[in-house]
C-alpha cells in the first residue's frame, strides 16, 4: 500500500511530487520550500491544496519555527485521529537551518490553570544538528 493509498488519499502528480519532497528532505519544508523544486510542473494554488489536503488528511503536521514561519513535517504513522496532535519535540539547527521532528522526545505534561484549554503544543529547541556537528 502506498503511503497516499494509506491516508485514503488518490494518487495525482501534484500529490506524488509533494510527497517525494517530503521523503527526499527527511526535514520540515514550507510551502516555499516545495514551490521552489516544483513550481516549474505545478502552480502555486495546486502546491497550497495538497498541502491543505495532507495536513486535513494527517499525513503532514505543522511545526512553527523560530521565526514564526509555518512549515511541514511528514508523519511518521498514519494518524486520522481527530485533534491531530503531534505534541513532540521540534529541533532547528542554527546553523544549516533544518527543523526536524524528534519523534521520540515528547512534550512534558504542562498543567493548566482552570478553564484554560489546551488546542496544540509545540516546543522548538535550537542547537546544532548531528550532520552540521560532525562536520566541525
Amino acid at each position: 500500500m502506498t503511503k497516499l493509498a494509506a491516508f485514503s488519499l488518490r494518487n495525482t502528480p501534484c500529490r506524488e511530487a509533494v510527497l517525494r519532497a517530503f521523503e527526499d528532505a527527511g526535514y520540515a519544508l514550507s510551502q516555499g520550500d516545495i514551490e521552489q523544486h516544483l513550481l516549474s510542473h505545478f502552480d502555486r494554488v495546486t502546491i497550497y491544496r495538497t498541502l491543505k489536503t495532507f495536513l486535513t488528511s494527517g499525513m503532514i503536521h505543522k511545526v512553527l519555527d523560530d521565526q514564526g514561519s509555518i512549515k511541514y513535517a511528514l508523519c511518521k504513522t498514519v494518524c486520522q485521529h481527530e485533534g491531530h496532535q503531534h505534541d513532540h519535540v521540534h529541533f532547528k539547527c542554527i546553523q544549516c537551518g533544518q527543523t526536524t521532528c524528534l519523534e521520540t522526545v515528547h512534550i512534558p505534561n504542562i498543567p493548566l490553570p482552570e478553564h484554560f484549554i489546551k488546542q496544540e503544543s509545540n516546543l522548538l529547541i535550537q542547537g546544532i544538528c548531528k550532520p552540521c556537528s560532525l562536520q566541525g
